[in-house]
């Protein structure tokens, strides 16, 4: 058995920096790690590995059909020592935990972990969940970032008896994909996450309102030069990207200082939610090797433009965009319009799972130019809903509003079954949907919480998608969160919105309220 052997070092000599250390030693900061037998790949090699598996997943092949193939590959690959088992709680937060290699393979099937650990999980008398993984998204992933000897997938939370867990909407959305498939529909999904890259390694947790954030340069759209801080930072940023199976096709700095966007090829809703979660993961990571803070905050500062998630969504059948007409108006099918109405109509009961955090309606103001029109348009960038220029391939709906900081599981979840309601109305049904969206005066989003979450918990809508007991849950999650802050947002962004951030602290210093 190879042994892990570990050095502490305060400082190294630059002639300890300058030599190459043989076997695959790792330096961590404060410790080095040598393991010589643990797998790292290429980031060539990297990106076959992932985009074999990416194939076989778009094509909806189910967990159950790969999963002896993985375990076995597991027992023969020695370099591997552990896999690292991704879930999501309610608010969209990512969570991971590494289980030993040769316990996966004796009881892949019965993974258990604290629910009442998770906020808005299980009650702490009944704490015990399950974890079922989803051998679809399996991932090599870099040693660089990750350590050596690693693989990633993602799982989902299910009850003591193996049911899909009802708070967990991972497994919500891949029921309602499955649904669809089975209708003959794949539902398409390219996200567009917006970032900004802010100086020092921990900024969102040491943040100070007196202060600000400091952002990382001030170069932003098209004119990054090349040894910039940012642009090294997207530089590397794709590169794992492009290793992780994502099919980059356009990196840019974005329109305010400091601010990035780094887009990819569009995959099936499910995997295109796991995506939105790796992304964020390895910007995150990547910042954090720079001694930098990717932060997917909507508006982390006031003065200037926020982040968001474009999202685009299509439907295909048979490998037919269905959403594609030549004759429609914008290029768009009957069948499109119907489910751009169905998102529409339910606006305002959406709006608080696509604006999920106190910080969101900073972006919404209705006093500023902001995507908080409840309509569509193929040139207004203030519409909820815009039509990009499309084809036979590329026609589809983008839904401007949502926010980076978004459960991207639940968010989907809920745009998809709003949109399913439009295609699914009846002709009396869609008549009156149209009437109420689009011939009346144009109706704006929510431009704070409290309104919001006052839609969210009348809806029989989102009370019906979502289930009484999640609807409730989320509700009171976000709730607790918007009253640790002022009601009035006012002209500077509080420490409290960002302290109290869903993705940014844990539990802890809820108990410093």
């Amino acid at each position: 058995m190879v042994e892990k052997t570990f050095a502490v070092v305060t400082a190294k000599s630059e002639a300890e920096k300058d030599r190459e250390i043989s076997g695959r030693t790792r330096d961590y900061g404060s410790f080095l790690w040598t393991q010589p037998d643990l797998l790292e790949l290429s980031y060539v090699e990297l990106e076959e590995r992932n985009l074999e598996v990416k194939s076989e997943r778009v094509k909806g092949v189910s967990s159950d059909s790969l999963r002896g193939k993985f375990l076995e590959y597991l027992r023969r690959e020695q370099g591997i020592k552990a896999i690292t088992v991704c879930f999501s709680d309610m608010e969209g937060k990512l969570h991971a935990l590494d289980y030993d290699k040769k316990h996966i393979i004796g009881a892949d099937d019965n993974l258990t972990f604290d629910g009442s650990s998770i906020k808005g999980f299980s009650a702490q008398s009944e704490s015990d969940l399950r974890l079922k993984v989803d051998w679809t998204s399996f991932r090599w992933v870099p040693a660089d970032l990750f350590g050596p000897g690693k693989v990633l997938v993602f799982g989902n939370v299910c009850e003591k008896d193996g049911s899909p867990y009802k708070s967990d909407f991972r497994s919500g959305l891949l029921g309602l994909c499955e649904d669809l498939y089975e209708k003959g529909m794949t539902i398409n999904v390219a996200p567009e996450v917006e970032g900004f890259l802010m100086k020092g390694k921990m900024a969102e947790q040491e943040y100070d309102e007196k202060k600000g954030f400091e952002l990382a340069t001030m170069s932003g759209y098209f004119n990054s030069l090349p040894q910039d801080t940012l642009r090294f930072f997207i530089d590397k940023f794709a590169e794992v990207q492009r290793a992780m199976g994502f099919e980059n096709e356009k990196d840019h700095p974005e329109v305010a200082p400091a601010q990035f966007e780094l887009n990819y090829k569009y995959s099936v809703a499910l995997d295109a939610a796991d995506q939105i979660q790796l992304y964020k993961l390895l910007a995150r990571q990547v910042a954090s090797s720079m001694g930098l803070t990717a932060s997917f905050l909507p508006k982390p500062l006031q003065e200037i433009s926020g982040s968001g998630m474009h999202t685009n969504i299509s439907i295909s059948m048979e490998g037919v965009n269905i959403f594609y007409d030549e004759n429609g108006e914008f290029g768009l099918s009957d069948e499109a319009y119907s489910f751009l109405t169905g998102i529409l109509y339910y606006a305002n009961d959406l709006c608080l799972v696509m604006n999920a955090s106190v910080n969101s309606y900073r972006r919404l103001d209705p006093a500023h130019e902001a995507p908080n029109e409840i309509k569509v348009s193929a040139v207004d960038r203030g519409s909820m809903v815009r039509i990009p220029v499309g084809n036979e391939k590329t026609s589809r709906v983008e839904v401007r509003t949502v926010a980076p900081d978004a459960n991207p599981y639940l968010c989907l979840f809920a745009l998809i079954k709003a949109g399913m309601k439009g295609m699914e109305a009846s002709t009396a049904e869609m008549e009156n949907m149209k009437k109420i969206v689009f011939e009346d005066k144009v109706k704006k989003l929510p431009g704070e919480i409290y309104t919001a979450l006052a839609c969210h918990e009348s809806s029989d809508f989102m009370r019906d998608i979502m289930g009484e007991d999640a609807h409730g849950k989320y509700w009171s999650i976000k709730t607790a969160a918007a009253d640790r802050c002022p009601r009035e947002l006012g002209s500077k962004v509080k420490s409290c919105e960002v302290l109290y951030h869903h993705e940014i602290t844990n539990q802890l210093i809820w108990s410093d309220f």
